[in-house]
């Protein structure tokens, strides 16, 4: 289909409900984050099973923390982009029943989104490697403290090493096999287990599309693939949606 036929078509989808939704970095590099994939990445600069492992919180947490504080934090000035609130006004219009995250910077939530299953944690809480203490806030970890314990603190991310998270792995399995329509925004789709998702949806009788300016390696299995800017094209979708909705 072309470009406006792709547009009319996913918006009467999105109109019918039941659309889950699974966001990766490319949403978040249109708020001004650095992706990590990318030849101008975050890996590109930093080999990530030195910098972002469990080994390295144990045996070289100095350099662990420098690169945190440095790359991933997301300054006050990083705000939700229209993708976010799009996304958002979805959920609250109840065509969506939940939002599958690889990202850690919560611009989500920032933006109205309710439902949300982080399958990579994300920056807060701030937890105690030893005692598993939670801490509301950052300031101890930027600034180098230690838990009450002695223990090391750390973001509550998932670090390279560890398993993921099982709450946030059980939401989106039952979005993802029980949808009927499954939308990928700005995921290579090249992380395991994440990306088995997507490959479900399909598998479960869902329409399957991908928005990302890249071609990712399930293109070929999905009923819609934009390579496009989200912001710019979920724009156009929504206009689409609400012009549906006034003509009923």
């Amino acid at each position: 289909m072309n470009c406006e036929e792709g547009i009319s078509w996913l918006a009467k989808r999105v109109k019918a409900g039941n659309v889950a939704v699974f966001s990766g970095a490319g949403l978040s590099t249109e708020s001004g984050l650095q992706d990590f994939r990318s030849r101008t990445g975050l890996w590109a600069e930093a080999d990530p099973m030195e910098m972002c492992s469990l080994d390295a919180v144990l045996h070289n947490y100095d350099n662990f923390r420098s690169f945190y504080k440095a790359r991933l934090y997301v300054p006050e000035s990083i705000k939700p982009n229209v993708g976010h609130k799009i996304i958002a006004e979805w959920e609250e219009a109840e065509y969506l029943t939940g939002v599958i995250t690889q990202n850690i910077d919560r611009l989500h939530q920032r933006a109205g989104s309710k439902n949300v299953a982080e399958l990579h944690g994300s920056m807060l809480p701030v937890r105690c490697q030893s005692c598993g203490k939670l801490y509301d806030t950052d300031e101890g970890f930027l600034n180098g403290e230690r838990c009450e314990c002695g223990g090391k603190l750390r973001p509550g991310i998932v670090l390279f090493g560890e398993m993921l998270p099982n709450e946030p792995l059980a939401l989106a399995d039952r979005w993802s096999s029980r949808c009927d329509t499954f939308i990928v925004f700005g995921s290579s789709l090249t992380v395991s287990p994440a990306n088995y998702f997507p490959r479900q949806a399909k598998q479960c009788g869902a329409k399957l599309v991908i928005i990302n300016r890249d071609e990712t390696p399930m293109d070929c299995i999905a009923d819609l693939v934009v390579h496009d800017g989200i912001g710019s094209y979920l724009t156009k979708v929504n206009e689409a949606l609400k012009g549906a909705k006034e003509q009923q």
